[in-house]
């Protein structure tokens, strides 16, 4: 019944009767079919109350909506809410059965390590004997069954189906990262969170956002309708680690590498044969490499110790563990034992972190060749400064496309070269075929030098003018390593 599932919607009024019975809900007018409820949301591209006439005429028997439309017809019930895009999440999880008050839901945001975090948790929880779900940027996942991935965080009826599926598939836990676009839009509305996790904010999403400010507000207010039941755990080497759990109500707990916390690390040793670090009172030594990845172990073991885990099987699984695909994946070339990196990095910090990390792990004068583009249709102040990283943190530089989307390559690495000093102008060279960008850095390498391929890490396809073409940095790396080693 549709008076069923409008609980804690904020209702403003209600047009026809709520005793009928809805067969499904949509926010998307072209999905609708005889019997749904459509959820007319106010959009970032479009409003969905345009689509309320086409919606009816494709079977929808119930509307809910912001404003109602000038034309009311008999046959249909109209809700009446405060803000539809709350109500698309509030509706779905009584709609699927309130999902996450049967699961424990953690969620994760930040700039970077969103990923590998949940996809660590995932792992760790699954290795520990729990059948568990994933939501991340890479894939979805309910045990063993992988399901791909198109958005950071789905909608609010699509999460809602997916975590009800989850449950009916036995999952104890789900790991899920939370965007900000999805905080903002309230996709993730209505969930019940057992936990939530901060990693750091820094320079990105202002295409979206605007400001930084307003980036951060976001990313908190998350963490501000968290319940009383929930934990917090934020990153305190972060400027702004503090003022994310400031007025949770949920338990507060933090990590760092630098200053006193609930869990506390240290780097001892930092090699490409993984990292060896003092976790509490604890030496432990992970697969993983990188600072940066000190930080995700840190959030991941916090987590795992807040759900009750036993510390020392939570650290002798993770000491296991590799991380996310496209995360700092490496491989040799076996001649030259030239080693090639692909990252997800397309943030200036993110790139920065992952050019610092194999800075430390240079045994020598081995030289840093990095390959880096930009998207099209994003933030364009972050251009130049990912060109300034780049520039100044290798010895050589080649500006390439990334997903252009519907912007032209050559505009996008124009944007960048903005940001290049006059003296680092000798660094780098332009190749829009990202293809032929990848083999010209490998042909700039010598013995034991270091290629970096940042941007797309784990993703097997670039955009170009709305069509997506197969394209995977690290097959491509691969290749070129092969025509290398001949």
């Amino acid at each position: 019944m549709l008076q069923d599932i409008l609980y804690k919607a904020n209702i403003r009024s209600i047009t026809g009767s709520a005793a009928i019975e809805i067969r499904d809900l949509q926010i998307d007018s072209r999905k609708v079919s005889t019997g749904s409820c459509f959820i007319a949301i106010k959009g970032h591209a479009a409003d969905g109350h345009q689509f309320i006439e086409k919606a009816i005429e494709n079977g929808a028997i119930g509307i809910i909506c912001e404003t109602l439309p000038a034309t009311i017809k008999n046959n249909i019930t109209y809700i009446e809410v405060e803000n539809s895009a709350i109500a698309a999440g509030v509706v779905s999880h009584n709609f699927f059965e309130e999902p996450t008050f049967k699961l424990k839901l953690i969620g994760v945001t930040g700039t970077n390590g969103k990923t590998t975090i949940a996809t660590l948790l995932w792992k760790l929880f699954s290795a520990l004997g729990y059948k568990c779900g994933l939501m991340s940027t890479v894939q979805n996942q309910i045990g063993d069954v992988v399901l791909p991935a198109t958005h950071t965080t789905p909608d609010a009826v699509s999460i809602n189906a997916l975590l009800k599926q989850m449950l009916d598939s036995g999952c104890e836990y789900v790991f899920m990262e939370c965007s900000s676009h999805a905080i903002h839009q309230h996709r993730i509305a209505g969930l019940h969170f057992a936990g939530a996790l901060f990693s750091n904010i820094t320079h990105d999403h202002l295409d979206y956002h605007q400001t930084f400010d307003e980036y951060i507000r976001v990313k908190k207010s998350w963490f501000d309708s968290l319940p009383l039941s929930a934990f917090a755990i934020s990153n305190a080497d972060d400027k702004r680690g503090a003022v994310m759990l400031q007025n949770t109500s949920a338990k507060k707990y933090f990590y760092s590498l630098k200053t006193m916390a609930d869990f506390k690390g240290k780097i001892l040793d930092n090699s490409l044969a993984g990292l060896h670090m003092m976790l509490n009172e604890t030496e432990v030594y992970f697969r993983l490499i990188g600072e940066f990845n000190a930080y995700n172990l840190l959030a991941v073991y916090g987590a795992a110790v807040c759900l009750g885990q036993d510390k020392n099987e939570v650290l002798q699984v993770l000491s296991t563990l590799t991380g996310a695909e496209g995360r700092f994946d490496y491989m040799v070339s076996k001649n030259d034992k030239v080693i090639g990196i692909v990252d997800y990095a397309h943030t200036p910090d993110a790139l920065l972190n992952v050019l610092a990390t194999i800075k430390k792990l240079r045994q020598g004068y081995e030289h840093i060749i990095t390959v880096v583009g930009c998207g099209g249709d994003r933030d364009k102040t972050k251009r130049p400064i990912m060109a300034e990283v780049a520039c100044e943190y290798s010895d050589r530089v080649v500006f390439t496309s990334d997903n252009p989307r519907s912007e032209e390559p050559e505009q996008i690495i124009k944007d960048m070269e903005a940001g290049v000093s006059v003296v680092a102008r000798k660094k780098y060279i332009s190749i829009t075929d990202r293809r032929e960008a990848i083999k010209a850095a490998v042909s700039l390498s010598a013995k034991e030098d270091i290629v970096l391929i940042a941007g797309k890490g784990h993703e097997k396809y670039q955009e170009i003018k709305g069509v997506k073409h197969d394209f995977d940095d690290k097959k491509v790396l691969s290749e070129v390593f092969e025509l290398l080693d001949k």
